[in-house]
């Protein structure tokens, strides 16, 4: 039997403004974004399939929700790849390297950014609960995780349309339960 597989889309929490000397891709996280994100990592380690691998964007504020998840996840630490191109990478570039995938790869983590990491969310989900489904095309806040089941076949034919949405996850969501 093949293990079907899985992508969650997780969004970096919310960033700080204050500091103007700082270029966009080292915007550290906020105190609020900072909470946020030990929160989603907390129920992607209590609710979602463990990644096989973790893809991430090398921005400091993606990197900085990575980090409370790997402290979650324990040993052995799924394999994690910063990746420039995911900085600020459109719907496109992130279907693209999805499709690259190793076929070894079940369930994958990708941590970016919007407008893109919203976009190939929307994209991607032809169907699921229907309330779910209206959040996630109405906004896709920071923290915000996206649980997709693509159909049954490899990586290379991951298009648009192709996968149900099992779960859209606002940090909000967590802390109100």
């Amino acid at each position: 039997m093949t293990m079907r597989k899985t992508i969650l889309l997780l969004r970096h929490a919310k960033s700080a403004w204050d500091s103007p000397r700082l270029t966009d891709h080292d915007r550290p996280l906020n105190r609020r974004g900072e909470q946020a994100a030990q929160t989603m990592a907390d129920h992607v380690a209590s609710h979602a399939p463990r990644p096989d691998l973790i893809l991430c964007s090398t921005a400091m504020r993606t990197r900085q929700t990575l980090a409370p998840l790997v402290g979650v996840l324990g040993s052995p630490t799924p394999p994690i790849s910063l990746e420039k191109g995911l900085y600020l990478a459109s719907e496109e570039e992130l279907l693209e390297r999805l499709q690259a995938l190793s076929e070894e790869v079940c369930t994958v983590l990708l941590i970016g950014h919007n407008d893109g990491i919203g976009q190939i969310a929307a994209a991607l989900a032809a169907r699921g609960p229907e309330e779910a489904l209206a959040r996630l095309r109405d906004k896709y806040p920071t923290g915000a995780l996206a649980v997709l089941r693509p159909a049954p076949g490899p990586w290379s034919d991951l298009a648009p349309g192709v996968c149900e949405l099992l779960a859209f996850v606002r940090p909000r969501d967590v802390d109100s339960r």
